[in-house]
């Protein structure tokens, strides 16, 4: 046997270089349309299903965030709209604060001046009083005194006739002026 001959017999080797025997491909053919049409008609509406399920989860999750995000915008306006009225409720009890606070101040100086009138006359009348009631005591003490002095020296001035002719003059005075 020549070697072409051994080459031709090798069940190995091929027809062509590129393409497989016949029978394989007739072979090959038959089970890959079997194997894909069974997948297209098991596999495929569980596929299309799947499909379906993701593209309807992917729907809602854009829907809730659509819903989220204009809830979150309608948020925004009311706090922002709340912040205006912060101000606003702010300024406004800044205001009733001051008027309060200026009445109080009023009313404070009102009755400080009222206060400080009633301590100023209630003063007055016990400088009076006290004036007074040292005038009395001066006078009291000037009289003691001058009583007690009169005693010390009237009799060493005044001579028994003396006395007896004041006391006498004394009366006669009396006596005539009735």
């Amino acid at each position: 046997m020549s070697l072409l001959s051994l080459l031709a017999a090798d069940p190995s080797e091929t027809h062509h270089w590129l393409l497989p025997e016949t029978a394989e491909i007739i072979y090959g053919g038959i089970a890959s349309v079997i194997v894909i049409g069974g997948l297209v008609k098991f596999a495929g509406p569980m596929v299309k299903k799947s499909m379906a399920a993701r593209t309807e989860r992917i729907q809602k999750e854009l829907d809730a965030s659509a819903n989220d995000l204009a809830s979150a915008q309608s948020d925004a306006a009311g706090i922002r709209t709340a912040l205006g009225d912060i101000d606003a409720e702010r300024a406004r009890l800044l205001a009733d604060a001051n008027v309060q606070a200026e009445a109080l101040l009023r009313d404070g100086r009102a009755r400080l001046t009222a206060e400080i009138a009633e301590l100023e006359a209630k003063a007055d009348a016990d400088i009076a009083a006290a004036a007074a009631r040292g005038g009395d005591e001066l006078r009291t003490e000037i009289g003691r005194v001058s009583a007690s002095a009169l005693d010390k020296v009237l009799p060493s001035v005044l001579d028994d006739a003396t006395q007896q002719s004041l006391v006498e003059n004394f009366i006669s005075k009396v006596g005539a002026s009735r």
